[in-house]
């Protein structure tokens, strides 16, 4: 959850680090730091707070040198404070050390190193490793890489999750790096190098990355690279090009990157489309290159995620169940390997991921592969470490996602899903043809119709107006409006801190109708053609209790009945959900801008979490 950033070469490091860590700000972090290589010593500057308040320490403006490490901290050992602050410092301050993860016996480290004169300064899980790294720096011969073996040693003592940048004052030209379930990647430029755990941070830079493996140690000078695995053999690794557009990381005249990445939808859910699908042609899937043989021999799909990524995967069961005829189970990742989950070679694995570093959906991949399932990893990020676990992979192509609610790579996995399902069937033979080809033409008309319905944010905005001082609301919907009732009630939390929740209408008169009383705001989705006069008589049931109402429709409705309603295009009721959440992604979003609240870096939560 935390942001690296690490850069050696000719000019001085303090601007590049501190652009590195704003640019990483939508991770989520409650203090920051720098250390530079300065003449004969090694500079720590930190504090908690926003990225910005480095600039207001003493003596950053005086800092020269041109090789130095950076980290953005969300507390997970000891509560947010200057000395709780990466980078951390050995007792003899020789070497520096920032950190992703978390050491889970760092207690038995610490104990094991306080027996043997170190003390420490903060809380933290992270100080126990650069006196791990000094401990065994004094005991290693200084005829061998000192330094590097030094690092290994240590590595070798931790356990948990760690992506690691060090310097050490007797080797003012060198950084070493590691990493172990936590993502890390270089970057390559002239005479220069460059370290984060995200690839926007650096992007403006450099578009030439390697991606280091867990186990993997790097050793940097500002012109040569060494690599090694988890046994310090030394290993080659594959330069790759990263062809993201940098002002995709920009704002480009919006308020927010948030908005900015609502107003994409119509692009990237075109891009995720791209080559795999074309008019009167099979869907194309030849990363996968799956038969009618290897498909035929699975009895159940789960699809496996957190958050948004698994609200995604709760959108597309039904289209996959329905053409496949495959039984589909969605399952939160961080329960799923707790419960010994049913999986043997006949099940197929589908694991969601935006940034492909989400730990516990990693963890579930790692658990299904070794009871024999067949895993697919759909991700947004080239190289991150579920592509690199999972037997296939697939990718969105919604570009780089600042803001830490998600919208844009939502509704790209909603229609890769669905591509993923259409291509299934094709091969099956196990939908009619004219239901394959009804959706399939329907996905081409998307970006249009995702234009259509963002051409117009009036009513929406004037709604959040009214209400964004309401302490409860409710979203309903049946069916796949249910799911996006799922996704807009977390948008609505994420961003605006109000208590939202997603009933299924059906359920309203099973318990959840007790809360709904005069005045309260209540959100329903009507877009599905055989379900709309049941949700219709739903949301009489809370309007003659006097609840407000706004309404996302494609259906022919009274629209006298409520306060507001929006319409969207018509489309297949399968594929309705990518459309139906972008005016709920609005509502979010202008309720959070008119509380004044900080839209795309929310309280409490990162990007990408990266922990358990």
């Amino acid at each position: 959850m935390c942001g690296i950033v690490g850069y050696i070469g000719t000019k001085k490091a303090s601007p590049i680090l501190i652009d590195g860590l704003l640019k990483l700000e939508y991770r989520g972090y409650d203090s920051a730091g720098i250390s530079t290589m300065e003449h004969g010593y090694i500079s720590n500057m930190k504090d908690k707070g926003r990225v910005k308040n480095l600039y207001d320490l003493d003596g950053i403006d005086k800092l020269e040198g041109k090789l130095g490490i950076a980290h953005t901290r969300w507390a997970t050992h000891g509560k947010p404070s200057k000395e709780n602050s990466h980078p951390h410092m050995d007792n003899s301050n020789s070497f520096s050390v920032v950190h992703n993860g978390i050491i889970e016996n760092y207690q038995e480290l610490r104990e094991f190193l306080t027996n043997h004169g170190y003390h420490f300064l903060s809380q933290t899980d992270t100080e126990i490793i650069p006196n791990l790294i000094h401990y065994y720096y004094t005991k290693t011969e200084t005829s061998t890489d000192q330094f590097l073996q030094a690092v290994h040693q240590a590595c070798g003592d931790l356990k948990g999750s760690y992506a690691i940048e060090v310097l050490c004052k007797d080797e003012p030209e060198t950084m070493i790096v590691a990493r172990k379930d936590s993502p890390l990647v270089i970057g390559v430029g002239e005479n220069e190098n460059y370290v984060s755990s995200d690839i926007p941070a650096i992007l403006s830079y450099t578009k030439n990355f390697y991606l280091l493996n867990d186990g993997d140690l790097a050793k940097l000078s500002n012109t040569h690279i060494s690599f090694y695995d988890c046994n310090l053999q030394s290993i080659e690794k594959e330069l790759k090009n990263i062809d993201w557009d940098v002002s995709a990381c920009e704002k480009d005249g919006y308020e927010d990157f948030m908005l900015k990445e609502i107003y994409e939808q119509p692009k990237s859910v075109r891009e995720t489309i791209g080559s795999r699908l074309k008019k009167n042609e099979k869907v194309n899937f030849e990363d996968i290159g799956f038969t009618k043989e290897t498909l035929s021999k699975f009895n159940k799909i789960y699809l496996v995620a957190c958050g948004t990524a698994m609200h995604a995967g709760l959108a597309v069961k039904p289209l996959l169940e329905r053409l496949c005829h495959i039984p589909v189970i969605v399952d939160i990742a961080s329960e799923f390997r707790y419960r010994e989950p049913l999986i043997d070679s006949h099940t197929l694995c589908i694991y969601i991921s935006q940034s492909g570093e989400t730990a516990d959906t990693i963890a579930a991949l790692k658990l299904s592969k070794k009871q024999g399932a067949t895993t697919i990893a759909i991700s947004n990020v080239i190289g991150s470490s579920i592509t690199r676990e999972a037997d296939f992979t697939i990718y969105t192509h919604a570009g780089p996602e600042i803001a830490v609610a998600s919208t844009k790579a939502y509704t790209s996995q909603i229609t890769l899903l669905t591509l993923l399902a259409l291509y299934f069937a094709e091969i099956l033979e196990s939908a009619p043809t004219e239901v394959i080809s009804n959706i399939k033409d329907e996905l081409l008309l998307l970006p249009e119709k995702i234009t259509e319905v963002l051409k117009d944010d009036s009513k929406i905005k004037e709604f959040a107006h009214n209400v964004y001082e309401e302490k409860d609301i409710f979203f309903l919907g049946r069916g796949t409006d249910y799911t996006v009732s799922m996704e807009a009630s977390l948008k609505l939390k994420e961003i605006s801190y109000i208590h939202s929740e997603a009933y299924a209408a059906g359920e309203l008169k099973h318990g959840p109708i007790a809360l709904i009383e005069n005045g309260i705001t209540v959100v329903g989705i009507l877009t599905d053609p055989t379900l709309v006069e049941k949700s219709v008589s739903n949301l009489q049931e809370v309007i003659t209790r006097g609840a407000k109402t706004l309404i996302v429709t494609n259906q022919e409705i009274n629209q006298t009945n409520y306060n507001e309603v929006i319409t969207i295009p018509n489309t297949n009721p399968f594929i309705s959900p990518i459309l139906s959440i972008i005016p709920l992604q609005l509502f979010s979003y202008y309720i959070s801008k008119e509380k004044g609240l900080d839209v795309d870096k929310p309280r409490n939560l990162a990007k990408s979490v990266t922990v358990e």
